[in-house]
C-alpha cells in the first residue's frame, strides 16, 4: 500500500464540514448520520470516520507507548 495514500483520497478538504455546518450538525454527528448513504456524502462519510479512528489511534499509542 503506498504509504501518502490519504492525500490522495482527499480531493476536496473541508467539504464535509462545510456540508455539517449548513445542516446544523457537528462533522461527527453528520458523518455517522451519513454513513450509510449512497454517493459521495456516503463516501466522504466513511472515510471521514475512518481518518478520525486512525488519529484517536496514533494519539493514543503516543500518550501510551507501552501500554497494548
Amino acid at each position: 500500500m503506498a504509504k501518502k495514500w490519504i492525500s490522495g483520497a482527499i480531493k476536496h478538504p473541508g467539504v464535509e464540514k462545510k456540508a455539517a455546518a449548513k445542516a446544523g450538525e457537528s462533522t461527527h454527528a453528520f458523518m455517522e448520520s451519513h454513513k450509510d448513504a449512497k454517493g459521495k456524502a456516503g463516501d466522504r462519510a466513511r472515510l471521514g470516520l475512518e481518518l478520525e479512528g486512525m488519529h484517536k489511534k496514533s494519539a493514543a499509542k503516543k500518550m501510551y507507548p507501552n501500554h497494548d
